[in-house]
């Protein structure tokens, strides 16, 4: 069976399987739309968190840094694994104890203010519509390759299936659809990295192949090998940090900070009946997240590594370069296709001269060798897991799994950012605020419409983003970390905090981190408004938009309770809010208290 039809196969069954669950599990009830009526088992809450959790940005294009960044990637594995620690042991037993909806919801009753819960829901919206811009991004990679199809008509279908089962069915219908994800896109994951590490080292498991020496006969580790082939070629080395330590660390620590504040992870566990199941099924997902994110190094230097020797080696044409285009490797012809891949015959031999011309040392090697430039003149790194297994030529209906697992992981993802978009607006904006007397009915009603709007706004940012769909995804943790974060630690864990404080600490931190990004992204991210160059010479002490969500996290605290010493304490009722929040119930009577 030929390649097309294993997709159409793959994909078109998976999608099938989405929109029945979603017709099944449609939402009758606000309830069911905004917290899947709260009866979700905490196994099944784990599995659905995960595929929440594991984004594009995990599934695609994690792997696609580690590729090509190698050691310097690695602040993604330990902030976003990190971070969700965090959340689970910090944030989500607490949040579920309080019995709310939505994260503004928490917000506003603990700091007994609405202006703080509209900054919350403010706070809430340009977080998650960023991160649904990598997203958008990764579906449209996705579909523009496996589809045929370009870029922008791959993220519009996409954009048309998530508005059937997200709008339809609420969170109960996105909860069983995406337990129903996280094994289409696991299964895809692993299977691939299975076969390409049989083949690099014949080890089975790619988290042991990762250390294994290769099965070529040489007795050289793999990822000596790589190093070997990359810095012959001008690269850094793949195992070794580059740039500056401070970027590093405070990328790491921007990510950690910035999972434990995404609200449409936080809000999966209000889905679940009681406290201990919320601790429970964060114990589970995180069992369910380390098997893609112990995987994803092996996946990322086994893709380096096959890029490297197919590309490199490349065919010989005629003398004149005449047969290049037939003779380049067929999975290049596909993938140029997309405009994600773009070659171009610099010096006319028939050779694919794949290495770093700014390396000024290794370029004037380049120069006797006759190579005229760098030949790959596009590898959108976001296409390295999708494009792996063909590279390694594995079969057909691998590369199609492959096609639905990567369309399973943006597309669940996109689901529960545009239910955090639309339940805060329809909960947190409408009910609460501006139309306190809508029916139950209407509610339902405006959050759909809301989760409709957001769609089509995430769908224009998606087919315009700023980076790839980690960097996109990186910025999104960068605002979380800086503005719901710290509101919801201090609320947790401080009863002197008060709603001043909360509020301006808020401000503060939303606002440095957005002026801190627009000065080098551009404001909107839109290109060429940004007021100084993006680059690591003009950096504030070199450090790279993406991690300054963690300085603006700690404006946010030292803001916040600075103007809470200044001002009146909460209120008597605040501060016992506060106390049974955090502390068991039950707590004490050992001793007679």
């Amino acid at each position: 069976m030929d390649l097309q039809t294993w997709i159409y196969i793959a994909v078109g069954g998976t999608f099938a399987l989405y929109m029945g669950i979603a017709i099944w599990s449609r939402a009758g009830s606000t309830k069911e739309f905004y917290v899947a009526g709260g009866g979700v088992h905490p196994v099944a809450n784990g599995m659905a968190t995960a595929a929440d959790w594991m984004s594009a940005a995990s599934f695609i294009s994690m792997a696609g840094l580690i590729a090509f960044l190698g050691y310097n990637a690695s602040p993604y594995l330990m902030g976003w694994t990190g971070g969700y620690v965090l959340l689970a042991l910090l944030l989500a037993p607490y949040l579920r104890k309080f019995g709310k909806f939505t994260v503004p919801e928490f917000i506003g009753d603990r700091f007994y203010s609405r202006p703080a819960r509209l900054v919350a829901v403010l706070c809430l919206i340009v977080a998650s519509i960023t991160y649904v811009i990598g997203q958008m991004k990764g579906v449209g990679v996705a579909f523009g390759r496996f589809l045929e199809v370009d870029f922008e008509t791959g993220v519009l279908i996409g954009m048309g299936i998530v508005f059937f089962y997200a709008v339809l069915g609420g969170m109960k219908g996105i909860t069983y659809t995406q337990i129903a994800q996280y094994c289409v896109l696991i299964f895809a994951y692993t299977v691939p990295a299975i076969f390409i590490s049989l083949q690099l080292t014949g080890n089975p498991l790619p988290q042991l192949g990762l250390g294994s020496t290769l099965s070529d006969g040489s007795g050289m580790y793999l990822l000596e090998k790589l190093d070997q082939i990359v810095t012959e070629l001008g690269f850094a080395p793949y195992t070794e940090p580059a740039g500056s330590k401070l970027n590093l660390t405070l990328l790491t620590a921007t990510l950690m900070v910035g999972t434990a504040g995404l609200p449409h992870v936080i809000i999966r566990f209000f889905t679940v009946p009681k406290v201990s199941d919320a601790r429970r099924s964060a114990g589970w997902a995180l069992v369910f997240i380390a098997i893609l994110y112990t995987t994803a190094p092996a996946v990322g230097a086994m893709a380096r590594m096959n890029l490297m020797d197919t590309v490199q080696i490349g065919e010989v044409g005629s003398a004149e370069g005449n047969l290049l285009h037939e003779q380049r490797p067929e999975w290049m012809k596909t993938w140029e296709k997309t405009g994600l891949l773009a070659y171009e015959d610099k010096n006319g031999d028939g050779r694919i001269q794949y290495y770093n011309e700014a390396n000024p040392e290794f370029a004037a090697q380049a120069q006797a060798f006759g190579w005229a430039g760098n030949e790959m003149v596009t590898v959108d790194r976001d296409i390295m897991v999708l494009a792996n297994p063909e590279i390694a030529k594995l079969p057909n209906w691998v590369i199609a799994l492959v096609a639905a697992g990567g369309l399973a992981a943006a597309l669940s993802t996109a689901a529960g950012l545009l239910l955090a978009i639309s339940s805060a607006i329809s909960h947190d904006l409408l009910k609460s605020t501006f139309m306190p007397s809508i029916s139950e009915k209407g509610e339902l009603m405006a959050g759909r419409i809301a989760m409709a709007g957001a769609i089509l706004v995430a769908g224009y940012l998606g087919m315009n983003p700023p980076g790839f769909a980690a960097q996109v995804v990186a910025l999104a943790f960068g605002l979380a970390a800086s503005s719901i974060f710290p509101a919801l630690m201090m609320g947790i864990f401080s009863k002197r905090v008060n709603n001043v404080g909360a509020l301006c600490g808020m401000l503060a931190g939303l606002g440095s981190t957005l002026l801190y990004i627009a000065a080098y992204k551009g404001f909107f991210f839109i290109p060429g408004t940004n007021l100084l160059p993006n680059s690591p010479e003009a950096w504030l002490l070199g450090i790279q938009p993406e991690s300054f969500g963690a300085i603006g996290a700690a404006i946010n605290f030292a803001v916040a309770w600075s103007v809470s010493r200044v001002t009146a304490e909460p209120p008597p009722e605040i501060q016992a809010l506060v106390e049974d929040v955090r502390v068991p119930r039950g707590a004490g009577l050992a001793q007679g208290h």
